[in-house]
């Protein structure tokens, strides 16, 4: 391969490793934040604020007394509070016996119980909050589609013969009264999206200039490809997000809803795929990918699916949501990365689905890459996906994460003092030897796994 060839090939990776650092860096500096600032508040000073470890880039000291610092290796980060032995805070034994009780109170050692717990509780916490921010921010910025729906715009489709027009106030689709909706996606609507005819062209009945007029339009959902999903089938082929198919394995498509059932029929097989993309006509191959979908029962179930989300044929006019719902709704799609996470890592414990679904930090990056190149809002959304898994494996019960610290605490709450040394020392050592598993684990499928 010549130097010149190796050129797109070397500015995808560039792309996708910055990507990467970007959201691991945003996320890390929010986890660790949560520490610093609750320690703050709390008592316990924090010598060092790092983004990075290594070799020091750049640092500076604020009125605290702590060096705010950017490392070369950009994986990660660190506060070091006052009195650890290192940047993990994981003290296995008291340095701190010298100092004055004034000094003494400033450590993670000699802090009170309630001070100790509320700092390393800290980081999961703000994952979760900047997760919640960033979902309810993205659904303030979106709105929710108005009451009645009204077009706001149609988009470009291979379809003659629209008349459907922007400022059309839609009150019927082939005769049937269109229903109010809470989610664009589901509920009443989506029922009554799935029941209209198959064809690309329907009957509208809308309000325009306050008189009823009958007008053609597409069929509200088309086999457009809004988004793709990461690491699927149609994400590693020529397809892009805006394409609409026009068939698939050789069968005419007018709706996404017949995407579904050729694509469980395939069983794996390639399907000759054509899309039309602003004008022009492509033919490609895709093949679909067996994929463990998670069920409303709480179940999953083992598919095939190429991977694309789909949209609607206009875009409605939306009306603003306000703060508290757009909290509201953020923390229920929080919650639901939590449970739907809990519930896959399960299912991968008892054999109910492929542990391929575990990623490692080359199948992470490679996520971020694609996100990223779909544009500014799937990239923030995943970061808030990303960080509220963080925040939740750093919940687990394991020595070295914050789960474990929180173990330990407890134990001391219990028993009135906290566990030996020796057993410090213990723990702590067959934790970090878990999680090096479990990575080396993760890095095994991001490699092997298909």
């Amino acid at each position: 391969m010549d130097f010149v060839s190796f050129l797109p090939q070397f500015g995808s990776l560039f792309f996708t490793l910055l990507a990467f650092i970007l959201a691991l860096s945003v996320i890390v500096a929010v986890h660790e934040y949560g520490h610093y600032i609750v320690g703050r508040w709390t008592g316990i000073k924090a010598d060092v604020f790092s983004i990075g470890f290594g070799p020091v880039l750049f640092s500076r000291h604020d009125r605290h007394g702590t060096r705010w610092q950017v490392a070369l290796l950009p994986f990660g980060g660190y506060v070091k509070f006052k009195g650890d032995e290192n940047a993990a805070s994981a003290n296995t034994s008291d340095g701190t016996t010298t100092m004055s009780p004034e000094e003494r109170r400033q450590t993670m050692q000699g802090a009170p119980l309630w001070a100790r717990t509320a700092t390393v509780a800290a980081g999961p916490i703000f994952n979760f909050i900047l997760s919640i921010i960033v979902f309810a921010g993205i659904g303030m910025s979106q709105g929710q589609w108005a009451e009645p729906l009204t077009i706001d715009k149609v988009r470009p489709l291979p379809v003659e013969g629209i008349t459907l027009q922007p400022g059309d106030e839609v009150l019927e689709i082939e005769g049937v009264a269109v229903p109010a909706f809470e989610a664009a996606e589901g509920g009443a609507f989506g029922d009554f999206v799935a029941d209209l005819p198959l064809e690309p062209l329907l009957e509208y009945t809308v309000l325009r200039d306050g008189r009823e007029a009958r007008v053609m339009g597409p069929h509200p959902q088309p086999p457009l490809a809004r988004s793709l999903a990461p690491q699927s089938a149609a994400s590693s082929s020529p397809m892009r997000a805006g394409d609409v198919i026009l068939s698939l394995g050789g069968t005419e498509v007018v709706a996404f809803s017949q995407l579904v059932d050729i694509v469980e029929g395939s069983e794996g097989r390639p399907l000759e795929t054509v899309v039309w993309r602003g004008g022009e006509v492509l033919s490609f191959d895709l093949t679909p990918r067996s994929t463990d979908e998670p069920q409303p029962d709480g179940g999953y179930k083992t598919v095939y699916r190429i991977g694309i989300a789909s949209g609607f044929a206009f875009e409605a006019q939306t009306e603003a949501v306000g703060p508290l719902d757009a909290v509201i709704a953020g923390v229920a799609m929080t919650w639901n990365v939590i449970t739907s996470s809990l519930s896959g890592l399960y299912h991968m414990i008892t054999g109910a689905i492929s542990s391929c679904n575990m990623s490692g930090p080359i199948g992470i990056a490679q996520v971020s890459g694609d996100m990223a190149s779909q544009g500014a809002e799937s990239f923030i959304r995943f970061i808030a996906v990303l960080s509220t898994a963080v925040g939740l494996l750093n919940l687990f019960p394991i020595p070295i994460l914050d789960g474990g610290h929180l173990v330990f605490y407890a134990y001391e709450a219990v028993f009135r003092k906290p566990p030996s040394e020796l057993a410090l020392r213990i723990l702590m050592t067959v934790g970090l030897a878990f999680i090096l598993t479990v990575m080396l684990f993760a890095v095994f499928n991001d490699i092997f796994c298909p």
